[in-house]
């Protein structure tokens, strides 16, 4: 049997997890994804680096979290493996660190092999659910199995709420996770701002929607507040490039970025 049988990939259909593929130079992306990634390339050539910085964020910020002691991952809105994967960053740190990955990518789906091989002392587990449905999310066997919401948790959304408009309940979606996890847990994000580049932004906004994919830019007051009730970090909410930059990481401007990233602790 192939890689795809008996899924429904929808190939003529653009996805953002696909797009995002294509933006980080992967292969895992269809006609469809590329045609779409295209007219947003055209409005916003700077997309590749900002996909990259969003990238180096989580690998800096999940490194930082593991160090700091944190075993236990939930990274919601995966999208398609590109190694190194969160579980490896974090598994280099703590071999025994578990992580839940879930998206709702029938594509995502099929390479779930791709996010279940870790460290043996580690364990990793891969769910279906979308983080509209925090219900099945939470009540997902492979995530229970993996990682006891008891202890902390790193929650990982991750390019992810940009794609939730405020009609459908994005604040409260964030506040029901943060409730179900134990102090001590952490809150990992980056969002898409209009901040510094609002026409571009808007261009973009515009693409995804006509291409089936509902999109809201939040101001950086806007994103901060998903963090309510919660400490952030040093440097706090910031442009994704300058959260704990390392030193080998190639320079990416704020507008190029276009996001901001802040990791906070529930006290």
């Amino acid at each position: 049997m192939g890689l795809y049988d008996g899924v429904d990939l929808r190939l003529n259909v653009p996805h953002s997890a696909r797009m995002y593929d294509y933006f980080l130079g992967g292969f895992t992306n269809f006609a469809a994804d590329r045609e779409a990634a295209g007219h947003a390339l055209a409005v916003a050539p700077w997309l590749r680096s900002g996909a990259r910085a969003n990238r180096s964020f989580m690998h800096r910020s999940t490194r930082a979290l593991a160090e700091a002691g944190f075993d236990q991952f939930l990274d919601v809105g995966t999208g398609i493996p590109t190694s190194p994967n969160l579980h490896e960053v974090a598994q280099r740190v703590v071999p025994g660190a578990r992580v839940v990955y879930a998206d709702n990518d029938p594509i995502v789906l099929s390479h779930a092999q791709a996010l279940l091989t870790g460290t043996p002392e580690g364990r990793t587990a891969y769910v279906e659910a979308d983080v509209t449905d925090v219900a099945r999310l939470l009540d997902a066997p492979g995530l229970r199995d993996t990682v006891d919401l008891r202890r902390p948790v790193a929650l990982s959304l991750n390019a992810l709420l940009h794609f939730v408009p405020d009609a459908h309940g994005a604040y409260e979606l964030v506040e029901h996770l943060k409730s179900v996890l134990a102090p001590g847990s952490a809150l990992v994000m980056t969002h898409v701002t209009p901040d510094f580049a609002p026409t571009d932004i808007a261009g973009l906004v515009r693409i995804y929607e006509s291409a089936g994919t509902a999109v809201q830019a939040r101001t950086r007051s806007e994103f901060a507040r998903f963090f309510d009730g919660w400490t952030l970090l040093a440097p706090g909410v910031v442009p994704t490039p300058q959260w704990r930059p390392a030193p080998d990481d190639p320079p990416v401007s704020a507008p190029e970025a276009s996001a901001y990233a802040a990791v906070a602790i529930r006290s």
